[in-house]
Formats: structure tokens, C-alpha cells, sequence
């Protein structure tokens, strides 16, 4: 069978095949859990993404190395702090970095590894490249991207090069929230209304006791977010 037939036979699979039952699930599937027909499970998890900001412009203008200097310190910083605050990562895509969060703190682990990370790079990674590299030194900015709700896990790809995706406005929205027209740096940590509903009181207040979130704000239409310059001190 040449590659058209495949994939003519395997689209035809996918558009009239049935769906299995779709089970609600409380923990993250792995990818031997699903298969590659119409198979899947619910959850309700709150996503996170954290993306570095500007790399293009960094790439084109600092040594391939520095860049990758760069790239390695963000990463390996939110990847660290999302599993501290109880996340699985899902996906690496360039200078950016997906995790899901489940259980009843969701909301309150994904807000903490936000507010985790903007202390680290503040006052950790910024100020370390800054020691090296002097005048050349790009000030590192990032955003994070926060949403909650019923997503669909799927199986994607082909054998032996599979892996999972995630189907809902949850995934979808956190993405959005890291670049939409409009919004400077000032606030690099946003979140949705849906994930504010499920936050208790200490991730919505400072160590003063105000309120750290601004908003709601309805840049992105569908759903109001709010967004916040706070940082959470690391020790």
C-alpha cells in the first residue's frame, strides 16, 4: 500500500469510527493507557505553560551558545519547579515548557510554580548571566499561562513515535495567555477566571495580605484572565 492509501485509510478509520467509552480519569494517562483510534480519557486539570520570551530575537543575535545557555537555565528552572508544586510535564516546544496539574490543589500548584519562577528569574538566573557575560548580557523575560478545566487526553502520532495530546479550552487558553496583542511584561504571570475559582486565599494574597492579581481583564474575548508582577521567594 503506497502513502496515499495509508493515510486515505487511515483518515477514513478516524472520521467513522466509533468512539470507546471515554472514561473520567483522576490521574494523567500514560501513552501505553490509550491507543491510536478514537480512544481517550477526560480530566479536569489546570495547565500551565511557561515560555521564554523573545528567543527568536535572542537567536539571531547572540552566539548559539549563549542562546542555549539562555534556553537550558529557563527550562531546567520551571521544569524543577513544576514537579516541586506536584506538575507533570508534558512537552518541550523550543523555549517553552507544558505541564498539567491534578488533584484539588491544582490551581494552587500551578499558581506557586508561576510565582516560584518569576523569583528565579529575577533574582536567580538574570542576575547569574548578568555576572558573566556584563553589557552583553540579555535581561531574560518570560510569561506563564494559566487555565483550568475538562480537557480530553488522546493518543497521537505513529508507532514508536507516539505521544499524548490534550484536547479543551484548558490547553488551549493557557497557551493564548503567554502572547496576545496589547500586553507588556509587566504582568508576565496570567491566569483565567476558571483557575481563579478553584485558588484558595494564600494564592491570592501577598505577605501583606492584598490582593496580588489584577483584573478581571478581557483581552482574549472568550475568558477574562487576570494577571499579577508578584513573586514567591524561594529559599
Amino acid at each position: 500500500m503506497g502513502i496515499k492509501d495509508d493515510l486515505s485509510a487511515k483518515i477514513t478509520e478516524l472520521a467513522t469510527g466509533q468512539w470507546s467509552d471515554i472514561p473520567n480519569a483522576y490521574v494523567l494517562p500514560t501513552i501505553e493507557d490509550l491507543t491510536f483510534g478514537n480512544s481517550g480519557e477526560h480530566l479536569n486539570v489546570t495547565v500551565l505553560y511557561a515560555d521564554l520570551t523573545a528567543s527568536t530575537k535572542m537567536v539571531d543575535e547572540l552566539p548559539d551558545t549563549q542562546a542555549a545557555e539562555y534556553y537550558k537555565a529557563f527550562l531546567h528552572s520551571a521544569s524543577q519547579l513544576i514537579k516541586r508544586n506536584n506538575g507533570e510535564i508534558q512537552a518541550y516546544d523550543g523555549d517553552r515548557v507544558m505541564a498539567l496539574y491534578v488533584g484539588e490543589s491544582q490551581a494552587d500548584d500551578a499558581v506557586a510554580t508561576a510565582l516560584e519562577l518569576h523569583y528565579a528569574v529575577s533574582k536567580i538566573l538574570n542576575p547569574s548571566f548578568e555576572l558573566v557575560y556584563k553589557t552583553s548580557h540579555r535581561d531574560l523575560k518570560f510569561t506563564v499561562g494559566i487555565d483550568t478545566g475538562r480537557i480530553l487526553a488522546i493518543k497521537v502520532g505513529v508507532r514508536a513515535v507516539g505521544d499524548l495530546a490534550w484536547i479543551g479550552g484548558a490547553a488551549n487558553y493557557a497557551a493564548k495567555l503567554n502572547s496576545f496583542e496589547g500586553l507588556d511584561h509587566k504582568y508576565p504571570i496570567r491566569m483565567t477566571q476558571q483557575t481563579m475559582a478553584k485558588l484558595t486565599v494564600a494564592s491570592t494574597r501577598g505577605n501583606d495580605g492584598s490582593n496580588i492579581w489584577e483584573g478581571p481583564y478581557n483581552n482574549l474575548k472568550a475568558r477574562t484572565h487576570y494577571r499579577t508582577n508578584y513573586y514567591r521567594i524561594l529559599t
